[in-house]
């Protein structure tokens, strides 16, 4: 087990990853804020599902889905339909628009990556890919651990 002045640092350094955060969101385009991007970039990983299931994916409330849904709706980026299984209930689908505003926002990521991390090599990369995942995964990360719906 890791020593405590470890976790010390670690906490402070994950608490500054808020600022990685903040960097990635100001390469969004102005038409579609970091909730909308959560929404359209799960619905692209995930496929189409219930807007609960894209709550719980979020981890926010069903208010705060259904203002992203909304959102992603009328710029065109996703479809909803009634549920056949449920039909108070609507299934969520990205369109071709949402599958380009996709691309867009993989381009920008990728490239603000890039161009942080351009100091690092291919294992330094690759080392922080694992080990992000593996912190993710000792939390219990719902998006890695059920199914879409």
């Amino acid at each position: 087990m890791a020593a405590q002045r470890h976790y010390d640092e670690l906490a402070r350094q994950l608490s500054a990853v808020g600022a990685v955060k903040r960097d990635m969101a100001r390469i969004l385009p102005h038409d579609c804020p970091a909730g909308s991007a959560a929404v359209l970039t799960l619905l692209a990983r995930y496929g189409e599902m219930r807007m609960s299931r894209l709550a719980e994916l979020l981890a926010v409330d069903m208010s705060v889905t259904s203002r992203h849904v909304a959102h992603v709706a009328d710029r065109g980026w996703i479809e909803r339909h009634p549920d056949p299984a449920d039909r108070r209930s609507r299934i969520l689908r990205l369109t071709d628009e949402g599958r380009a505003q996709i691309a867009e926002l993989n381009v920008r990521t990728t490239q603000l990556l890039a161009d942080r991390l351009a100091g690092w090599s291919d294992d330094e990369v690759s080392q922080l890919i694992t080990l992000m995942t593996r912190l993710r995964e000792s939390f219990g990360d719902c998006r890695t651990t059920r199914t879409p719906a």
